[in-house]
C-alpha cells in the first residue's frame, strides 16, 4: 500500500493528509466499498461497458467503481475533467454526498471515525486531485500502470 499512500499524499496540496481522511480514501479506492454497493443492487445499465481490468479489484476496481458511481450520480462532467487533461472541476460536499449515496458515505465515516458531513467536505476538496493523479494518461490506468504497492 505504500505506493498508493505516496500517490495520495502527492495528490493533496502540500501533501498534508490526516490519518482519518487517508483511511476514508483507502476504503473508497482500495477496499471494494463501491463494488459491494454496486454488486448488491443490480441496475439495468450495468455491464454494457466494462471498466479496464474491472475484475482486478483493489485500487483499479475501486477507481473504476468510483468513476462509475460518480457518473451515475450526475457528476460525469466533473469526473471527466479530473481524468482528462486540463483544469479539474470542483464539486460541492452535497453533490459528492448525493453521487456517492448515503450508504457509502456512512461506511466511509465509520471507517475513518469522521462525521458524514466532514468526510464529504474533505473528500470534495481532495478527490479531484487524487483522481487526477491516479489517471495521468487522461484515462483509467491498466493494472500494469498502477503505482507499485511494495
Amino acid at each position: 500500500m505504500a505506493g498508493l499512500e505516496d500517490t495520495l499524499h502527492k495528490a493533496v496540496p502540500g501533501g498534508n493528509i490526516g490519518k482519518p481522511l487517508m483511511l476514508a480514501l483507502l476504503a473508497l479506492l482500495a477496499s471494494g466499498v463501491l463494488f459491494a454497493k454496486r454488486d448488491a443492487v443490480p441496475s439495468a445499465g450495468t455491464g454494457t461497458q466494462p471498466m479496464p481490468d474491472q475484475g482486478a479489484g483493489g485500487l483499479l476496481g475501486g477507481l473504476g467503481g468510483l468513476v462509475d458511481q460518480l457518473q451515475k450520480g450526475g457528476l460525469g462532467n466533473a469526473i471527466n475533467s479530473w481524468i482528462g487533461h486540463g483544469q479539474n472541476q470542483p464539486v460541492s460536499p452535497g453533490q459528492l454526498g448525493s453521487a456517492l449515496g448515503p450508504d457509502i458515505i456512512k461506511v466511509l465515516a465509520q471507517r475513518s471515525g469522521m462525521s458524514e458531513e466532514e468526510i464529504t467536505r474533505q473528500l470534495s476538496q481532495i478527490l479531484p486531485g487524487v483522481v487526477d493523479k491516479l489517471t495521468p494518461q487522461g484515462r483509467l490506468p491498466t493494472a500494469a500502470e498502477l503505482p507499485q504497492t511494495t
